[in-house]
């Protein structure tokens, strides 16, 4: 890949959406401090993170490695706002918004990764 993560479509839209988390989990109650807020906190920081790492690896092998790891965590993250919404923390559009990013996210980490393990021709 030319350039660096930071030029990755993929890695700029996980940055978007570790921002949305942010924001929306502020407004959990201080009780999930500890539970929900920062578990999705943590797994939408580990999207953006893997794409980074992976981009730093020497290899596409390892990039692809990451990459898989980056998607598994957008699945998390679904798994997780469907807890949130399933306990009123998180209003049905707010939901559906983190959902369409999350969607946006994986789609984009199903593209790298096709374009990683391409034989080379």
């Amino acid at each position: 890949m030319s350039g660096t993560y930071k030029d990755l479509e993929g890695w700029q839209c996980a940055m978007a959406l570790v921002l949305e988390i942010y924001r929306s989990t502020a407004k959990f109650p201080r009780g999930e401090m500890f539970g929900l807020t920062s578990q999705l906190r943590r797994t939408a920081v580990s999207v953006a993170s893997n794409i980074a790492e992976g981009e730093g690896r020497s290899s596409d092998r390892e990039l692809s490695q990451f990459l898989a790891v980056a998607r598994g965590s957008v699945f998390e993250i679904e798994t997780q706002i469907a807890i949130a919404s399933g306990l009123g923390l998180v209003a049905e559009p707010q939901s559906q918004e983190l959902l369409k990013r999350c969607g946006e996210v994986g789609r984009l980490l199903n593209g790298l990764i096709r374009s990683v393990r391409k034989p080379a021709a």
